[in-house]
């Protein structure tokens, strides 16, 4: 099977980079992956003419990235609220007014603690009672805003 010339691996490098400026766009995780199958058909290139064995080469790293890294990737980059520790696993919690929250001042009931906090709205006063939102936090005081549920 004839390539693409004495330099095809030169198109298999630009398809790679094509792939890396698609995936710097969508940041899915799926382009790059493509890339490194590229990648691999390039340096097959660079060693052989031989088109079919660069297909190949692009097919089975492909896949193999998509099917093994990828998920690996992926859960690496997302971490779960049940390991985030200290004030950050605060964050999107629930909570019960105590004493009304303004823009200044107030108390809610977060995870069994009582926390100063303030409204994430400064216009709007949550009554004492109401269910809230952790936003952020900010020092001692829980940012908080009204929560339907």
């Amino acid at each position: 099977m004839d390539g693409f010339g004495d330099y095809d691996w030169v198109a298999w490098f630009g398809l790679a980079v094509v792939f890396g400026i698609v995936e710097v766009t969508t940041l899915d995780l799926v382009f790059a992956m493509l890339a490194t199958g590229a990648l691999a058909a390039a340096v097959t290139g660079i060693i052989t003419d031989n088109a079919g064995l660069q297909i190949l080469a692009f097919l089975v790293v492909s896949v193999a990235m998509l099917a093994v890294a990828r998920p690996l990737a992926l859960k690496h980059l997302h971490t779960p609220a049940a390991i985030r520790t200290g004030t950050a696993a605060l964050i999107g919690e629930r909570g019960v007014v105590l004493e009304a929250v303004g823009a200044d001042s107030g108390r809610v009931k977060l995870k069994g603690e009582v926390w100063s906090a303030r409204s994430y709205d400064p216009h709007h006063t949550i009554e004492a009672g109401r269910n809230v939102e952790v936003m952020q936090i900010d020092g001692a005081t829980a940012v908080v805003y009204e929560s339907e549920i």
